[in-house]
């Protein structure tokens, strides 16, 4: 009796202590996952010859670029001159091929962050930025402003992506092209000027069923959220040319699957194609003379429709990178990991009945499709409404892209989440709490649900992470 009269206070204790700091993100899920699958009716090739589509579609995302397609193992060409990186796949491959930045658990990495090995790869003679670590994320860079005078401008926004690396050193680069006539940018003094903003690689987990969102679906879901109490409020971005709404990349600026790929393989790889046909300058290069001549590898699409006889085959890289992000199914999420069924269905609850669900709608309806089944009247489980949401001065990257502002984002859909290494644009943080607290910020329209995140108890909290992480 007396030991039971000691110890259950005891115990009683503990327990209030463990719950007192129990709400820990409980990191990326390590159970069996399905990531990076085809869609299902995709998966039983319907119809028929899909599949070849979906495969040859991956193969040309998972292919790393040269400059002249010459080196061994090496079978894409065109790369640079300006990149960040020389494959689709080395960047968005956690945790499988189509999937986001890279980190320490990710099997697919070259190195830990596989821009490293990019700097230096087949002789070129590029410094790694300071902000490229081994355990950090993969990254892109932007500079804010111009320089005038050495001095970041305000009157003269820039925001354009600021390409790593260059081919020059390269044993496949043009014989005039070196070092000194095509030079990195100044990323020491950009970051010194407090002039430099990041993104990370956004997942493409079932972007196609993102692509077949009816519009009159988003505008109704926002309606319904018109008037909510949390002080959140939406708009979305639209493509400048036919004025529809957009949808992929951070800041929703993307129209298409195939416009969203042709940028990012001109900007990221530097490989022109039928979308954007001209080598890629850095942009103070764009406003000056444009890229050196003994750096240019061809004045017109390295990528482009192949006239030959094999249908797949004609297919250009970019319709073919886009086709593979459209077929791709979303992860599925797990009922039991992390934390249990319980836990997983109590955070789900709370989710919704603090606000969060108001950005990131749980699921949206597709239209018909005659692509293939799984595209066709399906339920999309993004956890988006696909619309912009101003993130406040503690996210704003001052970046405008399309009709977004400096401090709006497309809110991030959330499935897939659960094997996720880093987040936020900038892949700032890998700790969901610490990822939630920067939603809160002034002129955030998150301020009101993150402060009531803060106020559930700390068991209610770990719910919700748990919840998080089984997506």
């Amino acid at each position: 009796m007396t030991k039971r009269l000691v110890l259950v206070p005891l115990a009683l204790a503990l327990v209030s202590a463990v719950s007192l700091f129990a709400q820990t993100d409980p990191g990326p899920r390590t159970d069996s996952v399905d990531s990076g699958e085809p869609l299902p009716s995709v998966a039983a090739n319907s119809p028929t010859t899909i599949l070849n589509f979906f495969n040859d579609g991956k193969a040309r995302f998972e292919e790393i670029d040269s400059v002249s397609g010459s080196i061994s193992g090496e079978a894409g060409f065109g790369l640079g001159p300006r990149f960040n990186s020389r494959s689709c796949a080395t960047c968005h491959s956690m945790p499988a091929t189509g999937g986001s930045s890279p980190g320490p658990t990710d099997p697919l990495s070259v190195s830990v962050n596989p821009q490293i090995d990019d700097a230096s790869a087949h002789g070129a003679t590029n410094t790694v930025p300071s902000f490229i670590t081994e355990t950090g994320p993969v990254r892109e860079a932007r500079f804010i402003f111009f320089l005038t005078a050495g001095v970041p401008d305000s009157s003269k926004p820039d925001g354009g992506v600021h390409d790593l690396f260059t081919i020059a050193g390269r044993t496949d680069a043009p014989s005039g092209c070196t070092g000194s006539v095509l030079s990195q940018p100044d990323f020491a003094t950009a970051v010194s000027q407090n002039n430099i903003i990041f993104r990370i690689p956004t997942p493409v987990f079932g972007a196609g069923l993102i692509e077949n969102i009816d519009e009159t679906t988003l505008l109704t879901n926002r309606a319904a959220q018109t008037g909510n109490p949390y002080g959140i409020s939406g708009t979305f971005n639209r493509n400048g040319n036919d004025g529809t709404i957009s949808r992929f990349g951070w800041k929703a600026q993307n129209k298409s699957l195939e416009i969203f790929a042709g940028e990012a393989y001109n900007v990221e790889m530097g490989v022109s194609n039928e979308l954007f046909t001209q080598e890629r300058p850095n942009p103070d290069e764009e406003q000056a003379s444009g890229l050196p001549s003994a750096c240019k590898v061809n004045p017109t699409p390295e990528d482009h429709t192949n006239f030959n006889t094999t249908a797949i085959g004609t297919v250009s890289d970019s319709v073919q990178f886009a086709m593979f992000m459209r077929l791709l199914a979303p992860p599925t999420p797990s009922s039991t990991i992390p934390g249990g069924f319980t836990s997983i269905r109590n955070g789900a609850a709370v989710f919704q009945s603090i606000g969060c669900a108001v950005c990131h709608t749980v699921e949206l309806t597709t239209t018909a499709s005659r692509i293939t089944s799984s595209l066709d009247n399906a339920t999309a489980s993004l956890f988006s409404d696909l619309e912009l949401h101003h993130m406040g001065t503690g996210l704003a990257d001052n970046v405008s892209q399309g009709t977004a502002g400096g401090d709006q984002f497309r809110t991030a859909p959330l499935w897939g989440l659960g094997q996720r290494v880093f987040f936020l644009h900038d892949g700032r943080t890998s700790d969901l709490m610490a990822a939630i607290a920067a939603h809160s910020s002034s002129g955030s329209e998150a301020s009101a649900t993150v402060a009531n995140f803060n106020a559930l108890s700390s068991t209610t909290q770990q719910n919700v992470l748990n919840f998080l992480r089984s997506l």
